[in-house]
């Protein structure tokens, strides 16, 4: 193997160890001479081999591990873990023709993330390794797939962590800026230029079905954005209340109404903890509310304001919910864990005077795999609960 090496310190040996694919700058010893993303072998001070990584030269994630293998990581190889992913996705997705193609860790693709949109793909590359190879993964997919058309939404601020550039553009194919995918019998419009993440919230697919099988009655989404949830969730419920603070978003919401010829749906352009607290002094009750609020933990640092912000989320929902109604509740902060979650809704619950069971517990969709030795790939938790 021609590559060049990184020597890591014993603390770096020890997260390789426990699984964990990433190591820090301060457990670098050595990478005199190493290109930013390249990939590198990494080795002990006794120059024993510990596997094959992405380098960054910035980030304080420092190495990436792509895998423990001596083999060269090289186009085949790369080509054979997209092709394994796929076949996963084949195995899970269920006819879905919106899913998480490669989900960076969760697939052994560090940094690395594709989303399929029917016939178009959408790719994140991460880090300064993964934007090396970004032309040899678009030329796999072409392989692989023959797409009508590949882009790339690398204005993902993580990306400044690595000295990269925010940009967006066309990668491959045609310029196809949205598209219509049909899940579980509802069309939805994603944008795939300008919508959040890569053009939608491909996560929720799977949650959104179950939240399906207790929607009832009157309906409120809280966080609505584009109405994944709310149209989703609308032929099962007598009427509907969306609830987003972006005009853009509802603007897309409107429009994929429009498309599934749903009726009973009704767009608030508001603050949602505004709209919670006004809503309980007016006296609205719903008999079902759904609450999927952006991060509130992006950082460590913020973990004990985001519960206290989840914690009130989740208490006004609760008191204006008719007994026997169902709470669908998400966090997206990996900070904030299941355990917390639950511990925060049980404190809102005494403080509500609600007796609350819990009916499923959740995560993200399939596709985006949860690698159990990288707690960082759990980051979505969505409960669903009732209020006896």
């Amino acid at each position: 193997m021609n590559a060049p090496a990184v020597t890591i310190r014993p603390r770096g040996i020890e997260r390789i160890a426990s699984g964990h694919l990433w190591i820090y700058r301060a457990d670098v010893a050595d990478a005199t001479g190493v290109e930013p993303g390249a990939v590198v072998r990494v080795l002990d001070r006794k120059k024993r081999f510990w596997g094959q990584a992405l380098y960054s030269s910035q980030s304080q994630i420092a190495l990436r591990l792509l895998t423990r293998e001596s083999r060269p990581f090289d186009r085949a190889f790369l080509a054979e873990r997209i092709h394994a992913a796929a076949a996963f996705r084949e195995q899970i997705v269920e006819g879905a023709r919106a899913y998480r193609l490669v989900a960076a860790e969760g697939d052994l693709l560090p940094s690395l993330i594709i989303d399929r949109y029917a016939e178009c793909f959408v790719l994140q590359t991460l880090s300064q390794g993964m934007e090396r190879l970004k032309g040899t993964v678009v030329e796999i997919l072409q392989e692989q797939f023959a797409p009508l058309c590949i882009l790339e939404r690398n204005d993902a601020a993580v990306r400044r962590l690595e000295g990269l550039p925010e940009q967006t553009g066309l990668l491959a194919g045609e310029d196809i800026g949205e598209v219509v995918v049909e899940e579980d019998g509802v069309k939805f419009c994603y944008d795939l230029k300008r919508g959040q993440k890569t053009g939608g919230y491909l996560d929720q697919r799977e949650n959104r079905h179950a939240a399906r099988q207790h929607a009832r009655g009157r309906l409120l989404d809280c966080f609505a954005y584009a109405g994944g949830f709310a149209i989703t969730l609308a032929r099962h419920c007598a009427s509907v209340l969306a609830v987003e603070i972006s005009a853009e978003a509802l603007k897309l919401a409107r429009h994929n109404q429009e498309l599934n010829g749903i009726s009973n749906i009704e767009w608030r352009e508001a603050n949602c903890f505004d709209f919670l607290k006004a809503a309980d002094q007016e006296g609205q009750r719903f008999d079902t509310v759904v609450l999927d609020p952006p991060a509130f933990a992006r950082q460590k640092s913020s973990r004990e304001s985001a519960l206290r912000g989840y914690k009130e989320l989740n208490l006004r929902a609760l008191k204006i919910l008719n007994p026997g109604g169902y709470l669908i509740t998400c966090s997206c902060s990996f900070h904030v864990s299941e355990a917390d979650l639950l511990e925060v809704i049980a404190a809102a619950a005494l403080d509500a005077h609600r007796t609350v069971v819990v009916v499923e517990r959740r995560a993200q969709a399939r596709d985006h795999p949860i690698l159990l030795t990288v707690p960082e790939t759990h980051y979505l938790k969505c409960l669903i609960l009732r209020v006896v």
